[in-house]
């Protein structure tokens, strides 16, 4: 399959496309035909080694995807051809990425695979810092600096949702 590699740490440039075996699956995860892929601020800083989590090189970014289920475990809720988003972490520049099932979920044919693509980072981060991390109840205000970017319009979006007054 092809795949983006980040071959050195000298920044975007350092982005080749390769020929890798596809990614095998282990008993709790799905293996996704990709069909997108976000690109995220941990992906631009992973290929310059400036982010928390520093694979060995080459690796494959891509944090988050959509597309469809190639193959899923016999007691998965997925099925092969569902419509899916998932977060697998890495590896999701690349024509088929591995994900923990726990880290897929539906894609409704309503949403595209390039919207489906741009959901998990942003919104899964906003959902812990929220709900997990900030216990936010309805009626409460929030304050969002930096509305404009993909976290910012998630929180506005998310707080809204959730029954917040926002302020961006």
């Amino acid at each position: 399959m092809r795949a983006i590699e980040v071959v050195r740490l000298d920044g975007p440039e350092s982005l080749e496309l390769r020929q890798r075996p596809v990614p095998e699956c282990g008993q709790d995860q799905v293996l996704i035909d990709v069909k997108a892929a976000g690109i995220t601020f941990p992906d631009v800083l992973m290929t310059r080694g400036m982010y928390q989590l520093r694979p060995e090189l080459p690796f494959i970014p891509g944090s988050e995807v959509a597309g469809f289920v190639a193959s899923a475990p016999e007691t998965s809720d997925f099925s092969v051809g569902d419509r899916v988003a998932a977060f697998p972490g890495l590896g999701g520049f690349a024509e088929q990425v591995v994900a923990l099932e726990d880290k897929v979920f539906p894609l409704p044919d309503s949403v595209t695979f390039a919207a489906g693509a741009a959901l998990p980072m942003n919104y899964l981060t906003v959902q812990f810092a929220l709900v997990t991390r900030g216990k936010l109840a309805a009626g409460e205000t929030v304050l969002v600096q930096g509305a404009a970017g993909g976290i910012g319009t998630a929180t506005i979006q998310l707080a809204k949702a959730l029954g917040a007054r926002v302020i961006a």
